[in-house]
């Protein structure tokens, strides 16, 4: 079995940014005085958006890295995989701190762009990364 180092690495950068957005989130609830939920808070449904949306993708992302890792896909396959990721996880998050890639403002267009970049890039890498392992383990 191999140890997954690149999983480590990947994983590393996105609890790292993890981190960041919870703490952004959690500084703009003490500002806006909203415990739970966003109370009608744009921004902050934004950020909570921003949060989630990280969260729910990269953690299942890392745990089927790290067996895909582990078991029979490539080291560079893996790599590409994980910088994909990484990367178009980076453009959905600063798309989600903006109005126009949070709401689709029309003069937003680079920010939605960079929103459906993100979008597309971990669709693509979850596809990726689950074919590879399925047809490795058959």
């Amino acid at each position: 079995m191999t140890v997954p180092i690149i999983s480590a690495y990947a994983g590393s950068l996105l609890i790292i940014m993890q981190a960041i957005l919870m703490v952004l989130t959690g500084l703009h609830r003490g500002k806006a005085g909203i415990n739970l939920g966003t109370g009608d808070d744009q921004v902050m449904e934004r950020k909570v958006r921003r949060h989630g949306n990280f969260a729910e993708n990269a953690a299942i992302f890392i745990a089927v890295l790290a067996l895909a890792e582990m078991t029979v896909v490539s080291g560079q396959v893996i790599m590409i995989i994980a910088i994909i990721f990484v990367v178009t996880r980076i453009f959905h998050a600063i798309a989600l701190s903006t109005e126009a890639g949070s709401h689709g403002a029309e003069n937003g267009k680079i920010f939605v762009g960079a929103r459906v970049l993100g979008a597309l890039g971990t669709l693509g890498s979850f596809l990726a990364l689950g074919g590879f392992l399925l047809f490795n383990l058959m």
